[in-house]
């Protein structure tokens, strides 16, 4: 029985930390690796000891395998946990682990192998009798093959990178013409993520179910289901809702699923935490999708159900100790539901952030667990995934824990870097969620007209607020703390602010009607005329009654700019009240910038091609993701500013246009 003391956590972020918390709580020591972007991240912070392997880029760090050996010998760490993601799938890794002496929190290295492949999965589900959706999984890869294959599949069909997931390299295909395009972007995106290219096909199942059933393995042969987790809540084949139980869930129908996934961990010898995902469809008949040998993101709200920690028994089930439970003593009570906080703007095709994380306060109530990586001061960088945190509500009913999870979203305060917690919000507020019945084309079909989708002005309470505030900290305020004389040279005349939120900006008329240790104001925004009182303000919040009603804010103030957790979270106003005006950029429609940090990965096109508007130029990946840019105008291209390989900064000019009619 092998026995270890102290755990090295090949990972970062949310799932460093989480993992650290249960190996202290059962008495381990850890060991945190971190890469030189991550000197100070939390699970830095929480780990007994820590070791730097490597720059930022995640093939310098946390995917350089003999970096992460040396971290373990160096510290004496006898066991690795690699938590999800990463190289936590990676055979080699953990053949590597077996070969240094180290125990691997996982299981073999022949069960990774096998179901680390889509297509070599598939091919043993289909021996073991599990019922897997029809397409192709040969070994052929050329694009003659696959066209073939799709033609006897028929459309619409599924384009699948064999060796990964998280939605990367996925592509979903309605006509022939449209493949080849396909083809070829899952198979770079595919090769990016995971240095593979190879690709199934399969019959595209339209409105399914996304439904995971949650294995357990022991290194005495004995398997047990721990019920599913329903995450059909998806955006672009990435989760965004998880949920415990199945809304639609009956029991006979759990038992199946459940049978038919500890047959598929059963034809591998399957030890230790894994997923058997499964598509749903409408008439209760269950496809084999893939096996995650791993722990899932999303396996809180199977904790909370089950009330079993999952990654002790990761820990002990490595150790060699049987499961703690047989299958009939494991029991589901009450309801589960997470929801993934993602630096990114929904309001703006869900572009990924970068930036620092200026404020983090998580919601603090009962029934709510929160699993993040963040402290404030922290960069949210280009170089990973961009997932900030897990929040993760508990109830009695579906219905109390959705409620609950509203709140949460709303009341965690994230200020520096945009999230996604509107789109959260409103997700879980919709009533066909509430309802239970979403499908994979839930978001797509009931939910592209949400306003968390577009961009939102803001409202005229946070401009006045807003105003307040930078008016309280400016000498204004302190030159007229004992009164109002000499107001601007004539008593009561208004101040007027010009507040910057994006490209767009707003004036605030602000007038000054009692001053003190609580400050009384007028404010006018258009048409709209509000009264407002601060009442306390500390630098991290203000609480300020606006027409009678009092409220409380979280804000930062960095000189002109001021972000302020608002209706729709993250706001940031610049105050351009004495900037000089500027005439427009006439020729800013044909100027390609980053979005975002990132590297450059593909450059389509050279100085004096003519170009169409909407033409792919350029191709940037970030988080993870690759980003088509392209043209906004008909021209020429003028300027290429960077080459295949470059990092750039958010706003970086990359690439410029000069309009065909200038």
């Amino acid at each position: 029985m092998p026995a270890f003391t102290k755990i090295l956590i090949a990972n970062r972020g949310e799932i460093a930390c989480r993992v650290i918390r249960t190996a202290h709580a059962l008495g381990y020591r850890s060991v945190a690796v971190y890469s030189e972007a991550d000197a100070d991240a939390r699970h830095v912070r929480l780990a007994d000891e820590a070791v730097c392997i490597g720059p930022a880029p995640v093939g310098q760090s946390y995917l350089k395998l003999d970096a992460i050996l040396n971290a373990a010998r160096r510290t004496g760490a006898d066991a690795i946990h690699p938590g999800y993601g990463f190289l936590s799938e990676n055979a080699e890794f953990a053949r590597a682990c077996e070969a240094t002496g180290i125990v691997f929190i996982g299981p073999s290295v022949e069960a990774i192998h096998l179901m680390g492949s889509k297509r070599l999965s598939k091919i043993a589900m289909l021996e073991a009798g599990v019922p897997c959706i029809p397409g192709y999984e040969g070994a052929e890869q050329d694009d003659e093959t696959l066209t073939r294959e799709a033609a006897h599949i028929g459309y619409p069909l599924m384009i699948k990178a064999s060796a990964g997931g998280g939605g990367r390299g996925m592509r979903l295909v309605h006509d022939p013409e449209h493949l080849a395009a396909q083809l070829r972007t899952a198979r770079s995106e595919a090769q990016n993520a995971f240095g593979s290219g190879e690709l199934i096909l399969e019959k595209a199942v339209i409105q399914p179910r996304h439904v995971e059933i949650q294995v357990f393995g022991d290194q005495h042969g004995n398997i047990v289901y721990l019920g599913e987790r329903d995450c059909s809540v998806q955006r672009r084949h990435q989760k965004v809702i998880e949920e415990a139980p199945c809304p639609v869930m009956t029991p006979e129908l759990r038992k199946a699923m459940g049978e038919a996934a500890v047959k598929a961990a059963g034809a591998v010898n399957y030890v230790g935490a894994g997923t058997v995902e499964f598509l749903l469809d409408a008439n209760g008949t269950f496809y084999f999708l893939e096996m995650n040998t791993r722990l899932q993101v999303e396996h809180p709200v199977t904790e909370l159900v089950t009330g079993q920690d999952l990654v002790a028994w990761q820990i002990r089930v490595a150790e060699g100790q049987p499961l703690p439970l047989r299958q009939e003593e494991i029991r589901l009570s009450g309801h589960a539901i997470e929801v993934r906080l993602y630096a990114e703007d929904s309001a703006h095709d869900f572009l990924p952030q970068t930036g620092e994380v200026l404020r983090w306060e998580p919601a603090l109530l009962d029934g709510i667990r929160i699993d993040h990586g963040l402290v404030e001061g922290q960069p949210v960088t280009p170089f990973y995934d961009p997932m900030l945190a897990k929040l993760i509500a508990y109830g009695e009913t579906r219905d109390d824990a959705r409620r609950k999870l509203v709140r949460a979203v709303e009341d965690c305060v994230l200020l520096g870097v945009n999230g996604n917690q509107r789109f959260l919000a409103n997700l879980l507020a919709h009533p066909g969620f509430a309802a239970g019945s979403a499908t994979t084309a839930f978001i797509g079909e009931h939910f592209a007209n949400d306003p968390s989708l577009t961009p939102q002005p803001p409202t005229a309470a946070e401009l006045a607020v807003a105003a307040v505030l930078l008016y309280q900290s400016s000498a204004l305020a302190r030159a007229h703390q004992h009164g109002l004389a000499g107001w601007r040279n004539v008593e009561n005349a208004p101040w007027c602010f010009i507040l910057k939120h994006g490209e767009q900006k707003h004036a605030v008329e602000l007038g000054v009607t009692s001053s003190g240790d609580q400050p009384g104001f007028t404010a006018r925004i258009g048409e709209t005329s509000l009264e407002l009182t601060l009442l306390a303000a500390d630098g991290r919040w203000a609480t300020v009654l606006v027409d009678g009603v009092r409220r409380s804010l979280a804000y930062h103030q960095d000189g002109e700019r001021l972000w302020l957790y608002g209706h729709n979270g993250n706001l940031e106003l610049l105050d351009v009240t004495h900037e000089p005006a500027s005439g427009q950029d006439a020729a800013s429609s044909g100027t390609v910038k980053a979005p975002m940090d990132g590297a450059i990965v593909e450059v389509l096109v050279g100085e004096g091609d003519k170009v169409g508007k909407g033409q792919l130029l350029v191709v940037l990946e970030a988080m993870k993701m690759e980003h088509p840019l392209k043209a906004g105008v008909d021209g020429v291209i003028r300027r290429v500013q960077v080459s295949k390989g470059d990092q750039v900064k958010n706003r970086q000019v990359l690439v410029e246009v000069e309009a065909e009619d200038a």
